[in-house]
């Protein structure tokens, strides 16, 4: 069973200022995270009663299991992630982890 890491930032002081950093530094950063098996990110959108969405942005990023998740993170390209986070995410971010299971 693959493991997971959301990465859910709340929203932004500056929406251009995070956007721009993010996929100018904090992408590749990500990217380079040894393991990764996929990595997806969305700009939620309100839901269907139109409330506002709790997160700005949702980044995914998926590894084989847990030990590849936690190597990754532990690792020099993991720290350096994690060092970036005050680069961009100063309203804060909710990291979570865990067990995915892929359903089709």
């Amino acid at each position: 069973m693959s493991s997971t890491l959301f990465a859910c930032y709340r929203e932004p002081d500056d929406p251009a200022a995070f956007d721009r950093h993010y996929d100018e530094v904090h992408r590749g950063l990500a990217l380079a995270l040894p393991g990764l098996r996929s990595f997806t990110g969305t700009h939620p959108t309100a839901g269907p009663d139109g409330a506002a969405p709790a997160y700005y942005f949702i980044a995914v990023l998926t590894f084989d299991d847990d030990a590849a998740l936690g190597a990754a993170l532990s690792g020099p390209e993991g720290q350096a992630a994690v060092a970036d986070l005050p680069n961009f995410a100063g309203a804060g971010v909710d990291l979570m982890t865990g067990p995915t299971a892929t359903y089709s």
